[in-house]
């Protein structure tokens, strides 16, 4: 039930297949430009009306603010200048450019595919102008890459690249190998048990060949001579001097007018534990770093309520009606900020090693692996790719099931009991066959990824089988997330903290968080009131099969646009009063808003 006002859009659930959210990195039909004429400096620049096409975004479309979710997406550049940085950087000239075309586009990034005589081809990546943070993206995502590569790990080789807009192009980018294989997302559906199984496997092993890498600080890898071109002094060296430790590239960090803050966003020095440790001691040694990891996202979002906060009505207009209609003080969640302070070295668990920074994937999903197959090895890991974001953490907080291959709800694979298909799933009809096979293939990911990481990277599985990771991951992503009008998922998990106060620190130390029997029933009321409205707004977006921030596909837009507005207008119409025509009028989740004042 979806609540706005007291009107009541009240949707009757059908059981129905279900199906994977939409992805944040959507493959689009290729724009191609060619030349059949010379010089191609002339051929490419008269081309201006389908050049538009390169420049904006076309791979869909958004239910509310669209003409907004365009404009961040829209990036301009020399296409002649990018041709002929690419060629360069392989030792050709422009001339040896035959085309360039759209491959994808994604929440931070347009790629390209630039195509050469001879049939050469590299993938030309330009960040968005919105992307942030500015410099620093760039600049960590091809340390990261290269690094990555020089340890073994699979990834795209980047043959050049711009952390900034002074170059040809007039846009920071990055030339990287065109990687010759298949998304995983788009082979997916048709591998075999045996194929899932072992891409699960190999993608576990690469997992612990990362995350066995040490780095003496946390915060984000840059090439040392590029963080000294904004940063000097601030980066922390690694054993190879090419790279060093820097800035943590965590969007949250810089989310909106964060970017104006001077603030701690790394890197933070990491303490050698076993250093600190006398013969024969049982007491337990914090490390200081991982706590300082903990702390500075929310030391971050409190300097920025400070300077920026302002009553602010929540962002997700499906929850207003829960705080009736009500802006929320952002003192409210400051003061659960300086809770979550009052707690953070007893979020560092006692397992020193658990504490040792390391680096894992950002986002590892079918979107992100290519692969190949073949007769005699089957289906094969070939390369990973973006790295845009990715952080150097406490292996605490790194750490737990990819969301994509997780499937925590089901109550199967929460039991880790070795999943199986119905006996009789042949008498089936196709839908509910369908909807089995689809069951199945979750419970089959998830588990053969905790399987194989407890015997492939047996720390990473001690980690998030720690029955508190939870807790400490959410309390860290609630704490370092941007205030959007909301506290209560952060004073959630502080009162949860309270609840599991002894065996968060071992006992005897006083818990620091008080909250009175009035405010845990408000809280509690408040947070049912909460899931309600967002199971019936997400059940309304599973409908029309909308995605993150109202995301369609172009082809969609005009019948999910007619979906939500029926619903409206159902809505308007069974309202009780004008109150409440006011209400869904002016909170209707799937209009366009305002949203500068929250970023």
């Amino acid at each position: 039930m979806l609540r706005l006002g007291r009107a009541s859009l009240v949707v009757f659930y059908q059981p129905r297949v279900p199906v994977s959210s939409r992805p944040s990195f959507s493959s689009c039909q290729s724009t191609v430009f060619t030349t059949t004429r010379s010089p191609l400096h002339r051929a490419l620049s008269t081309m201006t009306a389908p050049q538009d096409d390169l420049f904006n975004y076309t791979s869909g479309r958004w239910v509310y603010n669209d003409a907004l979710r365009h404009k961040e997406r829209k990036v301009t550049f020399d296409v002649d200048g990018l041709c002929r940085l690419a060629a360069e950087s392989v030792n050709k000239r422009l001339t040896d450019v035959v085309s360039l075309s759209k491959l994808a586009e994604g929440g931070f990034n347009r790629a390209f595919v630039i195509t050469l005589r001879g049939g050469r081809q590299m993938v030309a990546r330009v960040p968005y102008p919105v992307t942030v943070p500015d410099y620093y993206a760039v600049a960590s995502e091809v340390a990261t890459i290269e690094y990555l590569r020089s340890c073994g790990i699979p990834a795209p080789e980047v043959y050049g690249y711009s952390a900034d807009s002074n170059n040809a192009a007039g846009s920071s980018y990055i030339l990287m190998d065109f990687v010759q294989g298949s998304k995983l997302s788009d082979v997916w559906p048709s591998l075999s048990d045996q194929d899932v199984i072992s891409i699960i496997h190999q993608l576990t092993q690469l997992e612990s060949q990362m995350m066995s890498l040490s780095f003496p600080a946390g915060g984000s890898l840059y090439f040392t001579r590029d963080l000294e071109k904004v940063s000097p002094g601030l980066g922390i060296q690694l054993e190879d001097k090419r790279f060093c430790v820097g800035p943590d590239t965590k969007l949250a960090l810089w989310y909106g007018r964060r970017t104006q803050l001077d603030v701690n966003r790394g890197p933070c020095i990491s303490i050698s534990v076993s250093s600190l440790i006398r013969p024969r001691t049982k007491l337990a040694i914090i490390d200081h770093s991982a706590e300082e990891a903990l702390a500075a996202v929310a030391h971050k979002e409190i300097a920025y309520l400070k300077r920026f906060g302002q009553p602010l009505l929540p962002l997700r207009r499906e929850r207003r009606p829960s705080y009736k209609f009500e802006p929320q003080s952002p003192s409210g969640h400051i003061e659960n900020l300086e809770r979550y302070l009052s707690i953070t070295s007893s979020l560092v668990p006692r397992d020193p090693a658990l504490s040792r920074f390391c680096i894992r994937h950002p986002d590892l999903q079918p979107n992100n692996v290519f692969v190949s197959w073949s007769p005699d090895s089957g289906c094969k890991v070939v390369s990973l790719f973006d790295f845009q974001h990715t952080s150097i953490l406490p292996m605490f907080l790194l750490a737990g099931i990819p969301q994509r291959f997780q499937n925590h709800a089901d109550s199967v694979s929460r039991s880790m009991t070795p999943p199986s298909r119905p006996e009789d799933i042949d008498e089936f009809s196709e839908a509910k066959r369908a909807g089995e096979e689809y069951r199945y293939r979750c419970r089959l990911v998830h588990y053969h990824y905790v399987t194989s990481t407890e015997k492939f990277n047996h720390l990473h599985f001690t980690a998030f089988m720690d029955p508190l990771y939870a807790l400490r991951g959410r309390l860290f992503l609630h704490a370092g997330g941007p205030w959007e009008g909301e506290t209560s998922e952060l004073k959630v998990g502080l009162i949860q903290a309270t609840k599991e106060w002894e065996k968060l620190t071992g006992g005897g130390v006083l818990c620091p968080l008080k909250f009175d029997a009035k405010d845990l029933h408000e809280t509690t009321v408040l947070v049912e009131e909460l899931g309600k409205a967002s199971r019936g707004f997400e059940l309304l977006q599973s409908m029309r099969g909308v995605g993150e921030e109202g995301w369609v596909p172009s082809e969609d837009y005009e019948s999910a646009v007619a979906f939500f507005k029926g619903w409206k207008e159902k809505g308007l119409a069974e309202a009780e009063s004008a109150k409440e025509r006011e209400e869904i009028m002016e909170h209707w989740p799937w209009d366009d808003m305002y949203e500068e004042l929250y970023m």
